[in-house]
């Protein structure tokens, strides 16, 4: 197809002769041209895939987004015995064959904040059906938070949660508890937990308020070059806060839980990171000065990183005003101003990752009134149709920038392999269609819970198959 991206493609094959007949003329311009002809080539190769996300162009073999090489291009893979046999034009008779006609292919999804409760409330989730969530939704990879009970603060507790991953469909990792209970008090045994198969550290849900252990923790994760991550909420601040504190939470006679809680200890968090030089993860971002605070610190320390959760970019606490239980979260949905600050961070990159903070609860936790209700939503099977229809079609965010932060820059984060699309690398795909627009029905829920304040929502962009440890995936 002589579409304008292939023929920018076509022109940089065309540049190799040219290349090469320079480099060996025998003039003295002759290596600066050459060197020139090689930077214009370099140039389409980024331009290709530009041209292609923007003008929508799709063929019949499906269109390959590889976040890596931030470029899109048409063609088949191969996959053999669960790892990435070939890429490109494939002519293999013997071969099954999944039509992608108007479908994307890209690097499974990676999400790193997902709560599946086990052990201890296997009630809400266990690994098994949370992996079943998981492929629903499009990811092939997540990150465990330690909150269970007992929690993950041991290396046999790490251990337990690792071994039992490997019989599930995807690949699950556990993020160790920072402090022994989730207690905020003395450290756990972070070097045995690492050993064990921890890929970072958390007591989320409940904040490491005492700085003093917050350093040591950081200290140590330095020194392991492994992330932490801190419930970034001041409790003396959030208080009995409910919802966020406001004209809505006043009209509603909740308690309110004020955006200075999550800046104050963004701010504290920051700083300490700086100071000892630690990897930073901030959870769950939702509101505008924390944003802000993260964009400043960025500028002068590389070693942090934010995530945003659909949710957050998605309601407002207007949409609170029906008392709808599963719209309770912490940190809580807050207001229209935060809310846009949060796709302003999105768009400028201070905000690298979209997680779900998947919080399964049993509906005896949320059938109950506000103020008493469980904190928490599931969000693994609507992630990719919320993010789609918010950031790509309402806000005009480019596609691929999404799909990085699904994919690429969560790996990154954690320290995973990211180049997905080589030969003989483990296959972990994800397809999806970009354009469609479906309503999200409890028949679409993998969880064992259905405490999802998206049902009923028209969302759009929906997930096919998935393709991770050897098997094929459909949704």
């Amino acid at each position: 197809m002589l579409s304008l991206p292939n023929l920018v493609t076509i022109s940089r094959i065309a540049s190799i002769p040219c290349f090469v007949v320079c480099y060996y003329l025998p003039l003295s311009f002759a290596h600066s041209a050459a060197a020139a002809i090689f930077g214009a080539a370099a140039l389409t190769d980024w331009l290709d895939g530009y041209l292609a996300r923007r003008l929508s162009q799709t063929s019949k073999l499906g269109a390959f987004l590889d976040p890596v090489a931030d470029k899109e291009f048409k063609g088949d893979v191969l996959v053999e015995n669960g790892k990435i046999a070939a890429v490109g034009n494939i002519a293999d008779d013997s071969a099954e064959v999944i039509d992608c006609q108007g479908l994307v292919v890209t690097h499974g999804f990676c999400d790193l904040h997902v709560h599946f409760r086990e052990p201890g409330r296997e009630d809400k989730e266990t690994l098994q059906t949370g992996s079943r969530a998981a492929l629903a939704g499009g990811f092939t990879r997540v990150c465990a938070m330690p909150n269970t009970d007992p929690p993950i603060d041991s290396p046999e507790s790490v251990r337990f949660i690792a071994e039992k991953a490997e019989a599930c469909p995807i690949h699950i990792h556990p993020i160790g508890a920072a402090t022994k209970g989730q207690l905020g008090k003395e450290l756990t045994e972070i070097g045995g937990m690492v050993q064990e198969g921890a890929m970072a550290f958390s007591d989320d849900g409940l904040p490491i308020m005492d700085g003093s252990v917050m350093r040591r923790i950081l200290e140590y994760g330095g020194m392991l070059d492994k992330p932490i991550i801190n419930h970034a909420e001041d409790v003396y601040l959030r208080d009995d806060g409910v919802m966020n504190e406001g004209r809505m939470s006043t009209r509603l006679g909740l308690p309110g839980n004020p955006v200075e809680a999550e800046g104050v200890m963004v701010h504290r968090d920051l700083e300490l990171a700086k100071l000892t030089g630690a990897k930073l993860h901030v959870p769950h971002i939702s509101t505008a000065s924390a944003t802000k605070l993260v964009a400043k610190m960025k500028k002068h320390y590389e070693q942090i990183s934010a995530e945003v959760s659909p949710h957050h970019l998605y309601f407002t606490d207007n949409d609170l005003h029906e008392f709808n239980t599963n719209l309770k979260v912490a940190p809580p949905i807050r207001s229209k101003t935060d809310r846009m600050e949060l796709i302003k961070g999105f768009k400028t990159g201070v905000i690298d990752c979209i997680a779900t903070d998947h919080a399964p609860h049993t509906i005896e936790d949320k059938e109950s009134t506000f103020d008493l209700a469980e904190f928490g939503m599931i969000g693994l099977e609507s992630c990719l149709g919320v993010v789609l229809k918010i950031l790509v079609h309402e806000e005009g965010i480019d596609l691929m920038t999404v799909i990085k932060a699904l994919t690429v820059n969560p790996r990154d984060v954690m320290g995973f392999n990211s180049n997905l699309f080589i030969d003989n690398a483990p296959a972990e795909l994800t397809v999806f269609n970009p354009s469609e627009t479906w309503e999200f029905t409890k028949d679409d829920i993998y969880s064992k819970s259905s405490n999802s304040p998206f049902i009923g929502k028209v969302l759009t962009g929906k997930v096919k198959y998935t393709v991770v440890k050897g098997q094929l995936t459909s949704v």
